[in-house]
């Protein structure tokens, strides 16, 4: 099939929704289809046998987008509607792709070319406008609800990423096919064994001293200031212990520095800053502990996958966004309140035995229930759905 496909984000850019996209265009490529992609102006260009990339038009005095909702959002998606208008009366395409609210460009564009709609939902929309802090905006909860039940009931098939997205699907249209498709390509991202070494001793660590790795985005609904909490009861158990901080924009990273000050705990915490995708599997490899404190929403991290891969115990919140995936076979879940939290951490790198054998099942679950093979299967499982006559 000739895809057009509608991604109202900065592609590429090392976050969320543009590494799904990513992975959704290498399977569809691999698979064997071509790809239009219209997207916003910003993020580095990708070179993939198959994926052609079409940027609209940037609205003056922007630069750059933040994560989430954001006013900026309704300039970009009024050049992106444009861009996607121009490229699909221009070409040929048997289906239209869309991510988020590109849903309600992508119907749109599927009325107009008489094509089937895909909607590729990596989150609700109106859930986001709570994890974004702005749950006093109840005018646009109810914008973005409109609009998801729009997109939901007019595509012919919808991916999601995680089981409670299904749920949120069926409350609105009970007949539509549904797919989950897990944020696991499941290639390339596990650490190669002994690439960590590098890692410890450009952070300073001995190779006993135990470090505890965070990689993503630093947005609130990260739970940061669970992780913040937990950190001075495993300082004073763990004094040696290194808590590395990889991702955030500048703003982010500066605010989170001075928070850090603050609470006298310069010594034992690194913010590496937003780091290269190639190379989080080194630190992986470098790390004793792999923490996700996410404490907002209900979708899956992105993260989780990767860190399966990894074969380290994972310290993760006893919450809906990870036991979807997580239980107490492969990582260490924990009550989302600093004591406990710590608790957890102190168990993943003080009880080694403990810690191997919870990283190992992980790994083992991981490199079955979330390989590349599984991955593809899935995802032309979606587009045989899409492709079937009415």
């Amino acid at each position: 099939m000739h895809i057009l496909m509608i991604a109202p984000e900065p592609f590429f850019e090392p976050r969320g929704t543009p590494f799904s996209e990513f992975h959704r265009i290498r399977a569809l490529t691999t698979l064997g289809h071509t790809v239009d992609l219209a997207t916003y102006p910003f993020g580095h260009d990708v070179q993939m046998a198959g994926l052609r990339i079409h940027r609209s038009l940037r609205p003056p005095f922007l630069s750059r987008v933040k994560i989430g909702p954001s006013w900026a959002k309704v300039p970009l998606d009024i050049c992106l509607a444009y861009t996607t208008l121009r490229v699909g009366l221009g070409g040929r395409y048997d289906a239209v792709h869309s991510h988020e609210e590109g849903g309600a460009i992508g119907v749109v564009m599927s009325w107009l070319l008489g094509i089937p709609h895909l909607y590729d939902m990596h989150s609700s929309l109106p859930q986001q406008i709570s994890n974004f802090g702005h749950a006093n905006q109840r005018w646009m909860a109810k914008v973005f609800d409109w609009l998801e039940r729009i997109m939901l009931r007019r595509s012919k098939v919808v991916i999601v990423i995680c089981p409670q997205l299904e749920d949120v699907v069926r409350q609105v249209n009970t007949t539509v096919p549904v797919v989950l498709i897990e944020n696991a390509m499941g290639s390339g991202d596990a650490p190669t064994p002994g690439s960590g070494v590098a890692v410890r001793a450009a952070l300073g660590l001995a190779a006993d001293a135990p470090m505890v790795l965070y990689t993503g985005t630093f947005e609130a609904y990260q739970g940061f200031d669970l992780l913040f909490g937990a950190m001075p009861a495993v300082i004073a158990k763990r004094p040696d212990v290194k808590f590395v901080l990889m991702g955030g924009d500048a703003d982010q990273v500066r605010a989170a520095k001075a928070r850090v000050d603050a609470l006298g705990l310069s010594t034992n915490v690194v913010l590496t800053g937003q780091r290269p995708v190639g190379e989080v599997p080194a630190y992986l490899d470098a790390a004793d502990a792999l923490v996700s404190p996410r404490s907002l929403g209900t979708n899956t991290p992105l993260k989780i996958y990767q860190y399966l891969r990894s074969g380290r115990p994972i310290v993760a919140t006893r919450l809906l966004t990870h036991t979807q995936v997580l239980d107490d076979e492969t990582s260490i879940l924990t009550e989302p309140e600093p004591a406990a939290y710590a608790a957890g951490i102190l168990a993943a790198i003080s009880d080694r035995a403990r810690a191997s054998e919870i990283g190992a099942r992980a790994r083992a679950m991981a490199d079955v229930k979330y390989s590349e093979a599984a991955y593809l299967s899935k995802t032309r499982d979606a587009m045989a759905i899409l492709a079937e006559k009415p």
